[in-house]
């Protein structure tokens, strides 16, 4: 049978394979240099990073400062940017934190104050209307319900006029700046040391303190 191939197409069926052969070779087979797991093949990408002081935003730390934080990322292939897996947050927690950081800046006022006290009464506490307005006149003989009220003197503080201040950390170490920390160490004071806001304002009023 290989007579009967005429002897002129033998050298073109070798050329043409060996041509081939060559195009396959040159042929990039990486596609755009992206390789299919979790990296992308970046060209000369640098993958360090200079540490910042976070209290002179845009110097860099020295000293001691900068053995705090690394310097640079983990160490990796040349040319190559992790795209791990990022933590995601939930939409329900984000407005938990907006409703939260909105009720402080609520309380800030002593209208805010009252009407934060008034919700957590009702949530814990389920004291009579009675009992909130002996609660509101208590704390407008202590603090008119400020959060930033300070006895200089006694070193008491807050909206319930905490002495030691420091008690309020049971609840919270914010108590200096969050008047809801502040409240809700007040009524829990009230609860367990008097019962009801009226009886802890008969004390008030018999000796000037509660």
């Amino acid at each position: 049978m290989d007579n009967w191939i005429p002897r002129l197409r033998k050298p073109t069926f070798a050329f043409t394979l060996a041509l081939s052969i060559m195009l396959l070779g040159s042929v990039d087979t990486t596609f755009a240099q992206v390789s299919f797991h979790r990296d992308l093949t970046l060209p000369d990408l640098s993958v360090t990073a200079t540490p910042l002081n976070p209290g002179r935003p845009g110097a860099a730390l020295t000293g001691d400062e900068a053995l705090m934080v690394p310097t640079t990322t983990p160490p990796m292939a040349p040319g190559l940017m992790d795209l791990g897996s990022i933590p995601t947050v939930s939409a329900h927690q984000m407005s938990l934190v907006a409703l939260a950081s909105e009720q402080v800046e609520l309380a800030k006022s002593p209208i805010g104050a009252q009407a934060v006290a008034q919700s957590l009464v009702d949530a814990t506490y389920k004291w009579s209307a009675r009992e909130v307005s002996c609660l509101d006149t208590l704390w407008n003989k202590e603090s008119h319900w400020n959060f930033q009220a300070h006895n200089y003197r006694s070193g008491a503080h807050g909206i319930p006029q905490a002495l030691p201040a420091n008690k309020m950390e049971v609840v919270a170490m914010d108590w200096r700046t969050n008047p809801i920390t502040q409240i809700k160490w007040g009524l829990r004071y009230i609860s367990i040391r008097y019962g009801t806001p009226c009886k802890a304002l008969a004390k008030h009023n018999r000796s000037g303190s509660y």
